[in-house]
């Protein structure tokens, strides 16, 4: 039976997944970052390697008994002189060319709308779109944590950290978030919050803080969940600049899902989130997610080679437990 082969790297971590025609989940590993603009090159050469030396360990074969693979990779397509490098490092990995590289915002795609037409917007240690119709694709968002990124975790977090300095100053009033800072941060001092910040390039670790903001908006802090808004507002302009550049006509309904880490807030995203999409003029259909992103990258593989998996079979996949899918839906609102 033909084994497609799914790689989603990301800034946090990379999971690798093999899965058959039929839909079963043959073998999965999780490894760490495959962000190379951090790790570099041969860091990623050596993430890729090792978690395909432990998928084809878990299953028992080698590397050329996939019929096809996708490597999903974070930055793929955003620096013109690493194309070519990262275009061939699958290759003496896999013993074979029946692969292709791409930026794992299809994976995230692919998964979430199950190959259908339309957009999904990720949300996890930074924020991109991408979508497909008919044939035609388009992305937006993606730029980085410097100077966009804006409703990804890392944003989350910066925002938070903002809020923070404007509490302790008395610029606005001390609220959940300021306690839970101090607390998580371990802070004499306030003033103790720079050299308590791991560096600039730390993207995961700073990213991780947008749970601070989260526990002070459940909590009620009205500047946290300002944030939220703020991030379910920033996400459907990205969204939306994706329907206007794939020519969605008006009055067509517009599939819509998303994935990422932020997502795993539930009410305290979805709910903003679904909001402003209904502000819009657009005619949106918003959709909890099929598939994880990995499984997602292996549903791309087989379609890259010629492969339409059977509703059945999807619906098997769904079934895997191999990545955490958001636990609140539109539906659950």
């Amino acid at each position: 039976m033909s084994l497609f082969l799914g790689v989603d790297g990301g800034g946090t971590k990379t999971r690798f997944v093999l899965v058959d025609g039929e839909g079963g989940l043959v073998a999965s590993c999780e490894g760490p970052s495959s962000y190379h603009i951090e790790i570099g090159m041969e860091g990623l050469r050596s993430v890729l390697a090792n978690g395909l030396d432990a998928l084809f360990g878990q299953a028992g074969i080698e590397g050329s008994a996939a019929a096809y693979a996708f490597f999903g990779l974070p930055a793929y397509g955003e620096d013109s002189t690493a194309q070519s490098v990262l275009d061939a490092m699958p290759q003496p990995l896999l013993g074979h060319s029946r692969y292709r590289c791409g930026n794992d915002m299809v994976c995230a795609w692919a998964g979430s709308l199950a190959g259908e037409d339309g957009i999904n917007v990720v949300a996890g240690t930074g924020s991109i779109a991408y979508g497909e119709r008919k044939g035609r694709a388009a992305r937006a968002g993606g730029w980085g944590e410097v100077f966009s990124d804006e409703g990804s975790a890392y944003w989350i977090a910066v925002q938070g950290l903002n809020i923070f300095t404007r509490m302790s100053d008395g610029r606005l009033p001390r609220g959940p978030l300021y306690a839970a800072v101090r607390a998580a941060l371990d802070l004499v001092s306030d003033l103790d919050l720079s050299t308590k910040l791991p560096n600039a390039r730390a993207r995961e670790r700073i990213a991780a803080l947008s749970s601070l903001v989260a526990r002070a908006a459940r909590e009620g802090d009205p500047a946290a969940i300002a944030i939220f808004d703020h991030a379910a507002r920033e996400l459907v302009c990205i969204a939306d600049a994706v329907r206007q550049a794939l020519g969605f006509p008006a009055g067509e309904t517009v599939p819509l899902s998303y994935s990422g880490g932020v997502f795993n807030a539930g009410d305290l995203i979805l709910r903003p989130f679904r909001r402003h999409i209904e502000a819009r003029s657009a005619r949106y259909d918003l959709r909890a997610p099929v598939l994880a992103p990995s499984l997602g990258a292996a549903l791309y593989a087989a379609r890259l080679a010629g492969v339409s998996l059977s509703p059945a079979a999807i619906k098997r996949l769904a079934a895997c437990d191999c990545d955490i899918l958001p636990t609140s839906t539109p539906e659950d609102e």
